[in-house]
């Protein structure tokens, strides 16, 4: 499977579905975007209302890089798109008017006026909070000229990598029948998360060692037990899939899995994006550490699984015919 990515001139050519990205290559283009990533997610958590989770701030995949979903400052419908295909930040209105950002090297500072004066020429009006989350020194958007890097050949592999990833995490979250997230990125830890409950309240969650992250935001995001895993693009080699309960019920983390290891300091399930990447089946690699840590969470937590666990081609004879898979509905 291959898709296009922009060559060193811009123009697209083909690439490996998997793309291999080293952590250490694109450490400062990472940190620059992950602070521009910030901007626009707290944006969007001014412009809609709170759902559980805080899933109205997350960012969705989309077919050329990462999006809001759509936003509304009083009157005006609006969203918003980081585009690694043409290198471009897009601010869209209902009524066909778009404003845009080039990506391409510069301060986090620089990006923030231009992001400001782009609102601006669209008559919108977004006050948030201007420093980062999760990020230590929280320095403000507004004078944070340190960061200034944007490697588009980087930036563009890095979506790649989200892009197969989430299409694995759809198929898994198709397996599940009770409550679950949206496939969607956290842009406070930069990570590509998809989480299943059981339904029950969780107990409170403890405090947080995360810098510059309230204890109230971790109060929300974990107020029903559940199973959590996601791609984090700064661990390991090439990033890394994390898995983990909360609450961890006993034994959780002293199980064997075919695949991926629990690692007592994070707290979590890990295994390498690399050796996703490099095995005989990617996605059947990546869903089965996906299986199996849900699998431990869920038989430890004695979550209900009869009712919770679907098989997600049980509709498959009613909605597809031969081996093309034409529609019948």
């Amino acid at each position: 499977m291959t898709q296009s990515i922009p060559s060193e001139t811009g123009r697209p050519m083909s690439a490996p579905s998997w793309p291999a990205l080293r952590v250490d290559s694109w450490v400062d283009t990472r940190e620059t975007l992950h602070r521009w990533l910030q901007i626009v997610g707290k944006i969007q958590l001014v412009s809609t209302p709170l759902v559980n989770h805080f899933w109205n701030s997350a960012l969705q995949l989309s077919a050329r890089g990462l999006r809001t979903s759509l936003m509304h400052e009083g009157d005006l419908a609006f969203d918003a798109e980081f585009d690694f295909v043409d290198h471009q930040f897009v601010i869209r209105l209902a009524d066909g008017k778009r404003a845009t950002v080039v990506l391409e090297p510069k301060s986090v500072a620089q990006f923030w006026s231009e992001v400001q004066a782009a609102l601006g020429s669209l008559g919108l009006v977004c006050t948030i909070v201007p420093s980062p989350n999760e990020i230590d020194p929280a320095t403000p958007f507004a004078e944070d000229t340190q960061h200034a890097s944007y490697d588009p050949v980087a930036a563009n592999a890095f979506w790649r990598q989200l892009s197969s990833v989430g299409r694995v995490f759809a198929a898994w979250r198709a397996g599940f029948a009770g409550k679950d997230s949206p496939v969607q990125l956290f842009w406070g830890s930069l990570d590509l998360s998809i989480v299943r409950y059981s339904g029950r309240v969780a107990p409170a969650e403890p405090p947080s060692h995360v810098p510059h992250l309230p204890a109230w935001v971790m109060v929300e995001a974990e107020s029903r037990e559940n199973a959590s895993a996601g791609f984090w693009a700064g661990g390991g080699q090439e990033g890394a899939f994390y898995a983990y309960a909360f609450p961890e019920p006993p034994g959780y983390r002293d199980a064997k899995l075919p695949v991926g290891h629990y690692d007592a300091s994070f707290g979590e399930w890990i295994l390498p994006y690399e050796d996703v990447r490099t095995s005989a089946d990617p996605d059947k690699t990546l869903l089965e550490f996906l299986e199996g840590t849900y699998g431990l969470a869920a038989d430890l937590g004695r979550w209900d699984r009869a009712s919770l666990d679907v098989d997600p081609h049980r509709l498959d004879v009613h909605l597809y015919r031969g081996a093309d898979r034409t529609t019948l509905y």
